[in-house]
């Protein structure tokens, strides 16, 4: 008979790999599905972190001196992202979105400045050279998803660059042939065949309208998406401009990606925007930015009841609210500080955000308070703000955690139905799943007003932990919450504090498996490979028990 050491010795190899193989190191073929439990933190590459000047092969000349105004190269790199994702992955996202990866224009400078960017595409299926190498891209996709964390990368598929709009030199694009672009004509945007089919920009820089109606478009464009996202190991795409391609373009492309798509539609009209989600599985909530906006900036309307109104009419022509992209700013949109000049109407807004809307996604330096008007300003690098530990950084760590929790304890709170409990000219108080919150545009500053809320859901003499503060209170009778803003206008989140065991929240261990509603019990102490793939660890431990059995 063998040895136990010479089986063991043999069989080793085969155990290790069929460990390795249940706990699969990257999240492939993500899902909306997947995706809908995520944050999502919105990185220009150019402008998120400068790498070591000494690195090998670097194209641009790190500038610590960034000035967004000049709207040129500052130096980042998809390696400078991996040296910076402790500080990520430190405000609880689960997933980053990094700007264009394809080939830009990098010719003379065009009036307009340079393709920092990544928005003027120039050769789809080549990468960009001055974000780094082939190998720093997959460095960044395999260091994310170590982390248990999703990578998202913007796509350009609507449009490339030219600075000769009437006789354009075709020889540096994927596409080389005259029949491959729509014709020239400036977008008549009250006419929809206009909007899809005349051209981005203008005529000092023009963006070419691809013709995706074009047999050969199709085919090479399904290709590389294929290709792409299977190479570097792509969770999820952000289309650039999706109301610019026909519609019925975006179902087989996202189908050959096999890939969450996340579709840019830019306006503020709700039904426009929900008619995309019947061809990609989310869109950015842009209108829902409008209206967040209106309602929380000071100053500004205070338009509470507008956005109460359009967040009911999306519950109604939205497929699936969980999974809108909800953001406060991006690249397109001025800063939430350059529109605000109260702190706290930043901090009520994310609550909504975290909470209320589906998919959160932060813009960097959202969390540092940079405060740029529109494109190019609101764009600016992000290291001289010394990537400091800022109350807004902090805020989101706690929404991240909270909405972590919450999804892995209650049942369906992602899916559950968000209630409106009561809104007046300056609060919102909204029910989801077994958290009550309440949001005001009332400012920093003390006042004499108060808001009371029923309808809870909670009890009577209910013990209530205020997460955001850690103040304990109880509720009055069926319920009832009262809002005190003597202390100026913050924002509230209840829950029982029972509820709150095991979250990590005011003092709330994590090693202690909570029961939420009587409902559920959490798994949330364990690692997230296990909760994942649960019956991993019990079919791993039946094969070592047959090895040792036949071992002996």
């Amino acid at each position: 008979m063998r040895s136990f050491a010479s089986y063991t010795t043999s069989l080793l190899p085969l155990v290790l790999l069929t460990f390795v193989s249940l706990f699969p190191t990257t999240a492939r073929a993500a899902t909306a599905a997947q995706w809908r439990s995520r944050s999502i933190y919105q990185i220009i590459t150019d402008r998120f972190a400068l790498p070591d000047p000494s690195t090998p092969g670097l194209l641009t000349v790190p500038n610590p001196n960034c000035n967004p105004g000049d709207q040129t190269w500052c130096g980042g790199t998809w390696q400078s992202i991996i040296a910076n994702l402790d500080y990520i992955q430190g405000m609880g996202f689960t997933a980053i979105w990094i700007s264009p990866v394809s080939e830009n224009y990098d010719g003379p400078r065009t009036p307009y400045g340079d393709a920092y960017h990544g928005y003027w595409s120039q050769n789809v299926t080549a990468l960009n050279p001055r974000m780094g190498s082939s190998d720093d891209l997959k460095a960044l996709s395999n260091a994310l998803h170590a982390r248990g964390m999703y990578l998202m990368v913007d796509i350009v598929a609507n449009n490339v660059i030219t600075l000769n709009y009437t006789n354009p030199d075709l020889t540096p694009f994927a596409f080389n042939s005259p029949d491959q672009y729509h014709p020239y004509c400036p977008i008549d945007f009250s006419n929809q065949t206009s909007v899809e089919q005349c051209w981005l920009g203008d005529t000092v820089v023009a963006l070419m309208d691809v013709n995706t109606e074009n047999q050969d478009v199709i085919s090479l464009y399904n290709t590389w998406i294929a290709s792409l996202v299977q190479e570097y190991q792509i969770d999820g795409l952000r289309i650039d401009a999706a109301k610019h391609v026909r519609k019925d373009f975006w179902p087989g492309f996202c189908g050959s990606a096999g890939v969450f798509c996340m579709g840019e539609v830019f306006g503020g009209d709700v039904g426009y925007n929900a008619e995309y989600q019947g061809y990609l599985d989310s869109v950015l909530d842009y209108p829902g930015y409008d209206y967040l906006v209106s309602a929380f900036t000071i100053p500004g309307p205070g338009n509470i009841s507008g956005l109460v109104d359009a967040f009911h009419q999306g519950q109604e022509l939205y497929k699936d609210m969980s999974v809108l992209g909800s953001f406060l700013e991006n690249q397109d949109n001025p800063r939430w500080a350059n529109l605000s000049v109260d702190p706290q109407s930043l901090w009520n807004a994310m609550v909504w955000q975290f909470l209320a809307g589906g998919i959160p996604i932060v813009y960097y330096g959202q969390e540092q308070g940079l405060r740029g008007n529109a494109d190019p300003y609101n764009r600016e690098p992000l290291w001289p703000t010394g990537y400091a530990n800022t109350t807004t950084y902090q805020l989101i760590g706690t929404l991240n955690t909270l909405r972590d929790f919450l999804i892995n304890n209650a049942p369906n709170f992602l899916t559950a139905n968000v209630t409106v409990l009561g809104a007046t000219n300056n609060e919102v108080a909204i029910g989801r799943g077994p958290m009550v919150a309440v949001m005001t545009n009332r400012g920093s500053p003390p006042v004499n007003a108060t808001m009371g809320i029923i309808g809870t859901g909670f009890g009577t003499g209910q013990p209530l932990t205020e997460v955001l503060s850690c103040q304990q209170v109880t509720t009055g009778s069926q319920g009832s919450l009262l809002i005190d803003y003597g202390k100026g206008g913050h924002a509230s989140i209840f829950m029982r504090t029972n509820d709150l065991h095991g979250s990590g929240l005011c003092g709330e261990y994590t090693n202690v498996n909570p029961d939420i509603n009587g409902l559920s019990t959490s798994n949330a102490a364990l690692p997230s490979v296990a909760r994942q793939a649960p019956w991993s660890a019990a079919l791993f431990a039946a094969i070592l028990v047959v090895v040792l059995a036949y071992a002996s």
